[in-house]
């Protein structure tokens, strides 16, 4: 089995795929992990070809749970996932999660991607690239993309979960774990 979890930037992507790779007994991977460098430098914009290679070796496992959104590694994923997770939430549900989590992180000033010393800054809250305004500008748009691209034929041997509330994620661990038991 192999589990991708999309969502917009808020939305507990990270936090979903821990709970489905402990569920599941799976291996996560969180793309923002082998994204994230040191000093907030980011691969996928200046090491294109590192990111890449770096994910397809991630996931060319036999089985995972993926968390993320990156468009340059998305066709790659899609291509090896069997389950996908949507966690397709209101608006006002994302943004609140992506408030409390940004508070949090820069109150505990915990290191978010371990080695790189990458901390959460308060101060940084309304850069256009900081999780707060990046949901809060690219929520409609996500949303139809990811529509237009579950849409198409290619991804229909995909099982898809599309969550709509939070209440619906216990739910669909479950029904994850009763596949997977079958499947064994």
């Amino acid at each position: 089995m192999r589990v991708s979890v999309i969502g917009t930037s808020g939305s507990g992507k990270t936090a979903m795929a821990r709970q489905l790779g402990a569920a599941l007994d799976l291996p996560t991977i969180e793309l923002d992990a082998i994204n994230w460098q040191a000093g907030w430098r980011d691969l996928n914009t200046y090491d294109p070809e590192t990111f890449v290679r770096r994910v397809e070796e991630a996931a060319a496992a036999d089985s995972w749970v993926i968390d993320g959104n990156y468009s340059r590694v998305r066709p790659l994923i899609m291509a090896r996932a069997t389950h996908v997770v949507w966690l397709d939430y209101p608006k006002a549900v994302v943004m609140a999660r992506v408030l409390r989590r940004s508070f949090m992180r820069s109150l505990t000033r915990a290191e978010l991607w371990p080695g790189t010393g990458n901390i959460e800054d308060w101060r940084r809250w309304l850069d256009p690239d900081h999780p707060i305004r990046w949901a809060w500008d690219t929520f409609s748009a996500r949303r139809a993309r990811y529509e237009a691209m579950l849409a198409d034929p290619a991804h229909h041997p995909l099982s898809l979960l599309r969550l709509r509330s939070p209440q619906e994620a216990g739910p669909a661990i479950q029904r994850l774990v009763r596949e997977r038991a079958a499947m064994m």
